[in-house]
Formats: structure tokens, C-alpha cells, sequence
């Protein structure tokens, strides 16, 4: 790259409390949206709307999987845009309206036939997260431009993830307890269309408020973000730039480790309901008690990522956290294998439930957190080898993932439910013992799996930790202070009678 157009490191700062919860709010749209496809989309066209559930979640996958490739390009552009608004806002305001409208049309799907119903929920699933990723994409490239400092960025993504998740566990408290309460006509309240209706309206205004609110209260750090010099790109640029951008070994290991987690998480959040509804056996205000602990557990991993972190660095937290957490989160399913755990009906049920998900909950959202930092981190690391700043690509690449694996846990639980033979329309407590148990054996044996292998690839993280991180950042500033000292033009020496 010519020293013109070297690229400043960002500054090693701590940040105010405002703009750390102006910057995390924007990600209730996405806690909304990641909620309401992981918990909800397949129990509401499977149960609700009456598509075999197999067919929901390829279709669901197939969506995804296209949307994802939607995310490296806008990593891409947004690394490339030059406005008065900066790199990044122009995406995050643009897409504020077309997220709500979006989500609010695919829960309100035609039902005149199977086949019009799935290309309906493919396109418009496919519409809904291409406009949250030109929201999300550049948001999340925000994180290491705000501030270089190596712990600071664990606490500003831990806001990120504590509004990420708190927006989407509010949402389904909200949903399971006062949307999707039973009524006489729908004692099992999750099977309401009604419901779904409702919860389409608030969740929408809810996803288009906190995007607007975000992106105008963190509209003041643009005059602090590192400056770049965009240059302009064809599609092919853009292409090769995605390229590149996979040749990073520290990527790589944190995107290997994303398939694994990301597909765990996407199976987890698809058969929760379904366990909750008939292995459990809770009304849906049992499982908003349920989601609302989840706040607790999320509020735990703020605290606990950021102290891990100092205390062994973010490799080894973010290793320890990823094998801790599966074993945690089946624990109540072996207990009651072993006759060690409260049966149905008791009282104490509900309060040992929540104890365990509020610890699991803690231990997966941290391990996320810390994940995210460690990418926030692999952002300097590529410019020191190639010379240019590319968040927005490494986070986009970073959804691409997620989204594509994500995809493929709900395509992964739509197949588990068809393997055992779950039933279409089934009434809590009348589903088959053997059906159940294979069931939960199905789920324990491919969450246990997915995490361990998450693990193993985040234990291959090759960078260092904060020591190595600051030597980076230097060497960055001081490239890119003697590149401003290139461009200043040399002051003439000399007096007037040597003029000719």
C-alpha cells in the first residue's frame, strides 16, 4: 500500500459508559431476530401454520446459507465506502425501516399450500437477513475501531452481547408469557396464531427503534475512528478481497471453531422449545420463567469473560468456557436418566432448570464474547501483513458463518425431529416415551460433540496475548505516523538572495 494511503491504528482508549450502551443497544435487533428464528420460526410454520418440520428446516437452511454470501460483500463495501457519515453509518441507517418491515411480513405467511408457504418463508427469510446485515455487519466492524486497547474490547463486545441476548430473551419473556398465553380457545398457548401475529408487530418496532437509536447516539465517534482512504472496488476487487481475507491463519482457526459452536447453538435453540413443551412439560409462561433466567446467566458472562480474560487471557478462557459449557447444559437430561433430578410436576423442577441454564447460558455467552474479542484482535494482525484495515470484511466473514451454521442446526434439528418420528400437531404429555428419549439422547450426544470440537479449533489460536496485541498496535502507530510524516511537505531552508 503507498504511504498515502497507510491507514492509522485506532487509539488505545478507554470509552464512556454511554457510548459502550449506545453502541451494545443496536444488537437487540439482532438478539430479536436470533430469538425469533432459533426458538420460534420452526415450532410456528411446523406446529402453527402445519409444514412437515423437515422440509421447514432445509428450507430455513437453504435461506440462510444464500443470505450468508451477503455478508462478505457488505463487510466489503462498508470497508470501502468514503461519506461525511464515515464507513459505517450509512449501512447502519439505511437498513433501520427495511429490518422491521421485513420481520414483520414473515410471520405472516399465505397458507394456501405447502409449496407456496415454503418459497414464501425462503424468500422473505432470505430478505429479512440481507437488511440485518447491512445493519449488523458494519455495526460489528465498529468494536476494534473504537478502541485498540486489548481489554477494552471484551467490554465493549460483552455490551454487545449483553443487549444482543437481553433484547432477544425480553422479546420471548414477553411473547411466552403475555403473547403466547393459553387461552380457552389455545390452552397450549405456543400453538396461537394469534400470538405470532402480535408478537410480529412489537418485535418490528423493536428492531427498527434500537437500530436507529444506536446508530445516532454512536454517530459522534466517527470524527475518532481510524483514518483510511477507501479506494474504489469492482465486484471482482471485491471478490479477491474475500479471498484474502480467508488466508489468515488466526481467522481460520476462529471460523472453524464458529462451525462447530455456531451449529451447536442454532440445534440448542431449535429443540429448546420443543423439549421445554414436551420433555418438560411447561406452560408457556414455565418456559418465559426459563428465558427470562437466561438474562441472569447473560449478565454473568459480562463479568465473567472480562475477568477470565485478565486473569489467563483469551485463548485459554475462551477454551475453558467451550468444554465447560455442553457438559453443564445436558447435566438436568443425565440427572434424570439417573434418577437424580426433580420429576415432572414437582416444585422444585423450575428452580433447578433455571439454576443450570443460568450457569450454561453464562458459560456459552462468554465463550462468545470472548471469541468476538479475539477477532477484534485478528484485525490488526492482517494489517500488519497486508496493510489495510478490513473489519468489516473479518466480521462479515464472521456472519457468513454463523449464518451458514446456524442454517444447518436447524436444518440438523428439523432431521432429529423426522429421525425419531415426532409428531406433527403433537399435545404435550401424549408424545410416545421412546420418541422422547430418543430425542434427548439425539440432542446431548450432538451438542457434546459440536462443542469439543469448537474448542479444539479455538486452542489452535495462533496469535499471543495482550503483550504480543500491543506490540502490534505500536508498531501500527508508529508505520503510520511516519507515513503522515512523508506526506507533510519539507520547509524551504534558504534566504531570499539565494533566489534567482
Amino acid at each position: 500500500m503507498e504511504a498515502s494511503q497507510t491507514p492509522a491504528a485506532p487509539p488505545v482508549r478507554k470509552l464512556v459508559l454511554g457510548t459502550k450502551l449506545a453502541y451494545g443497544l443496536g444488537s437487540v435487533a439482532y438478539g430479536i431476530k436470533d430469538g425469533g428464528f432459533a426458538s420460534l420460526l420452526l415450532l410456528f410454520y411446523n406446529q402453527v401454520i402445519g409444514v412437515p418440520a423437515n422440509l421447514v428446516g432445509l428450507v430455513i437452511m437453504v435461506a440462510l446459507v444464500f443470505d450468508a454470501f451477503v455478508d462478505p460483500i457488505v463487510g466489503h463495501l462498508s470497508d470501502h465506502t468514503r461519506s461525511r457519515f464515515g464507513r459505517r453509518h450509512p449501512f447502519m441507517y439505511a437498513s433501520a425501516i427495511p429490518v422491521g418491515l421485513l420481520y414483520l411480513l414473515l410471520w405472516n405467511p399465505p397458507t394456501g399450500s405447502h409449496t407456496q408457504t415454503l418459497i414464501y418463508l425462503a424468500v422473505v427469510a432470505i430478505l429479512v437477513r440481507t437488511a440485518i446485515s447491512c445493519y449488523e455487519v458494519p455495526s460489528a466492524a465498529l468494536a476494534p475501531e473504537l478502541t485498540a486497547d486489548y481489554h477494552e474490547r471484551t467490554s465493549v463486545l460483552g455490551y454487545r452481547y449483553l443487549f444482543g441476548w437481553g433484547g432477544s430473551m425480553v422479546m420471548l419473556v414477553l411473547t411466552f408469557m403475555v403473547l403466547l398465553a393459553p387461552t380457552a380457545r389455545y390452552p397450549v398457548g405456543q400453538l396461537n396464531p394469534a400470538g405470532y401475529r402480535s408478537y410480529a408487530v412489537v418485535a418490528s418496532l423493536m428492531m427498527t427503534g434500537a437500530i436507529l437509536t444506536s446508530a445516532l447516539f454512536t454517530h459522534r465517534e466517527i470524527r475518532h475512528l481510524p483514518s483510511v482512504s477507501p479506494t474504489r472496488t469492482s465486484l471482482r476487487g471485491t471478490l479477491r478481497g474475500v479471498a484474502a481475507t480467508l488466508r489468515n491463519r488466526a481467522f481460520l482457526t476462529l471460523l472453524a471453531s464458529g462451525i462447530f459452536g455456531f451449529t451447536a447453538q442454532g440445534l440448542t435453540f431449535a429443540l429448546s422449545t420443543y423439549l421445554n413443551t414436551y420433555f418438560w412439560l411447561f406452560p408457556a409462561t414455565s418456559v418465559a420463567l426459563l428465558a427470562g433466567v437466561l438474562l441472569a446467566g447473560v449478565a454473568m458472562a459480562f463479568g465473567l469473560a472480562s475477568r477470565l480474560s485478565r486473569s489467563f487471557g483469551k485463548r485459554d478462557s475462551a477454551v475453558l468456557v467451550t468444554v465447560l459449557y455442553p457438559f453443564v447444559a445436558v447435566s438436568p437430561f443425565a440427572l434424570r436418566g439417573l434418577g437424580l433430578f426433580p420429576g415432572n410436576g414437582s416444585a422444585m423442577l423450575v428452580p433447578a432448570l433455571m439454576a443450570v441454564t443460568a450457569l450454561a447460558t453464562a458459560l456459552g455467552v462468554a465463550s462468545a464474547i470472548l471469541g468476538a474479542s479475539m477477532m477484534s484482535d485478528v484485525v490488526e494482525d492482517a494489517q500488519m501483513r497486508t496493510g489495510e484495515r478490513s473489519e468489516g470484511l473479518f466480521f462479515a466473514g464472521s456472519f457468513f458463518m454463523q449464518k451458514c451454521v446456524s442454517g444447518f442446526g436447524l436444518f440438523l434439528s428439523g432431521e432429529i425431529l423426522s429421525l425419531v418420528q415426532f409428531p406433527t400437531g403433537a399435545t404435550p404429555g401424549k408424545v410416545a416415551p421412546q420418541v422422547l428419549h430418543n430425542l434427548v439422547v439425539s440432542y446431548v450426544v450432538s451438542l457434546v460433540a459440536l462443542q469439543l470440537l469448537a474448542a479444539f479449533f479455538v486452542w489452535r489460536f495462533p496469535l499471543g496475548g495482550k503483550h504480543a496485541h500491543d506490540e502490534r498496535v505500536a508498531r501500527l502507530a508508529e508505520t503510520a505516523s511516519h507515513a503522515r510524516q512523508r506526506r507533510r511537505p519539507s520547509p524551504q531552508t534558504g534566504s531570499k538572495d539565494d533566489c534567482p
